[in-house]
Formats: structure tokens, C-alpha cells, sequence
């Protein structure tokens, strides 16, 4: 298997855990240490640059925020959970940017269908992913979410990515 059916298979896989509502299956995925960010776009239609100073859809700066947003879903203490969503991810145009001897950069397209209140909404991004390189697997040390339809009329969580 080439490394880029391995990351391929890496990515079908993690989307699969958020469709299939395996959260422990899914955290395994991501690194202690990573940073997952969404910035959000600003007034002019840029993508705002910095997450200490500029809003961000979401931002976690380790796994300790994805960790507590699992329990919230869990636990019934999320409103954008509540009720049950189904989502069905799908990927395309998965390219490598960089890779050397630790890690491979990557960006993908994604689109995601949602079925909540008996409405279906749609969302559509780009993502960007460093992947730590693990025995024969890989480890999401830094994930950046780019939405591309950022006028929604639900809360947005972290399946919906």
C-alpha cells in the first residue's frame, strides 16, 4: 500500500467514525498535542487569520477540548446534539503538500449532508491536516477546517466538519 492509499484510508476512516458515532474510535486518531481550528470569515470575506485575536468557529489547542466536546455529546450536554444528528461525510481531491521523515501535510475537500429536525443541511470546506507518521498509521497533530458555507441556520459541532 502507497503512503498515499494509507492516508486516504486514514481519512475515509475518521470520517467514517463521525458518521458512524464511534467517538473513542475517533479520538484515538488525533494527537495529545493538537490544535484543531476553524477560523471563521470576517466582515470582507477573508478567513480571519489568528485565534487568540480573531473569532473562530472553533478552536481547541489539544485533544483535552475534543475530549471534553465527546463527553458533552455523551452526556446529553450539547444543544447542537440534541436531537440526534446524522451526518454522511464525503471526501475528494486529497493531495499531499509535504512530507518528510515525521510527517505529511495534506489538504482535502469535504462535503457533509446533515439530517437534524427532519431538515437536511449541507456543508462544504476544505480541510488542511498535518499527519504525525505512527507505526503504520498516522496521528492528526494539527487539523484546520475552512468553511466554506458559514451561514447556517443550526449550531455546528464537530461531526459536521
Amino acid at each position: 500500500m502507497t503512503n498515499y492509499d494509507k492516508i486516504q484510508a486514514f481519512v475515509y476512516q475518521e470520517a467514517r467514525y463521525l458518521d458512524d458515532k464511534q467517538w473513542d474510535e475517533w479520538l484515538q486518531l488525533y494527537d495529545e498535542k493538537v490544535e484543531f481550528w476553524m477560523p471563521c470569515w470576517d466582515d470582507e470575506d477573508k478567513l480571519t487569520t489568528n485565534h487568540e485575536t480573531e473569532v473562530s468557529l472553533i478552536y481547541y489547542p489539544n485533544r483535552y477540548g475534543l475530549e471534553d466536546r465527546i463527553f458533552r455529546i455523551r452526556t446529553e450536554r450539547s444543544s447542537a446534539t440534541l436531537p440526534d444528528t446524522r451526518t454522511g461525510h464525503m471526501i475528494s481531491n486529497i493531495e499531499i503538500l509535504e512530507e518528510n521523515n515525521d510527517e505529511i501535510k495534506i489538504r482535502f475537500n469535504w462535503n457533509t449532508l446533515s439530517f437534524r429536525y427532519n431538515k437536511l443541511d449541507q456543508f462544504f470546506g476544505v480541510s488542511f491536516y498535518t499527519l504525525k507518521k505512527v507505526e503504520d498509521s498516522f496521528l492528526i497533530t494539527n487539523k484546520k477546517v475552512i468553511l466554506k458555507n458559514d451561514y447556517i441556520r443550526q449550531i455546528l459541532d464537530i461531526y459536521h466538519i
